[in-house]
């Protein structure tokens, strides 16, 4: 077997190999190939064959992790229902304290208009047109108009 580089202008530098075959070096090769096929084939038959013990999954392992995930999604539901309920008592609250403030409102503006009216009552009632002192010239005043 000879060795020849490739020189070629543009060309990888990689060998050529020139082959004679040797009858010689063909049988050996032979021998070898077929000694490393019934090798392969034996410890294939010997991997195949061999006993095995099977294989323990210890349980207590996937059984702590089932109650540990079970014990999560309890408390998982338990903390949004807790949620819920306290939303739904603070949405409660907050509507009873809407509806007092307007009840309040409301009577704060009946109370006021009350106010309004007792005072109107009052202020018709003492006044007068004209000063008691200044009574006797509007009453002339009156009769001189009516003629």
């Amino acid at each position: 077997m000879s060795w020849k580089w490739n020189t070629a202008k543009g060309a990888r530098l990689m060998p050529q190999i020139e082959t004679q075959i040797d009858p010689e070096f063909d049988q050996e090769f032979e021998q070898v190939l077929r000694d490393f096929r019934a090798n392969a084939h034996a410890w294939s038959e010997a991997a195949h064959s061999r006993p095995r013990r099977p294989v323990v999954r210890s349980r207590g392992l996937r059984l702590a992790v089932a109650w540990a995930l079970g014990c999560v999604l309890a408390a998982g539901g338990f903390s949004g229902a807790m949620y819920e309920h306290h939303r739904r008592e603070a949405m409660a609250a907050l509507q009873a304290l809407r509806a007092r403030e307007a009840q309040q409102q409301k009577q704060a503006a009946q109370e006021r208009a009350a106010d309004e009216d007792l005072l109107a009552a009052v202020d018709s009632d003492i006044s007068r047109e004209v000063p008691a002192a200044m009574e006797p010239l509007a009453n002339l005043m009156d009769e001189d108009t009516g003629q």
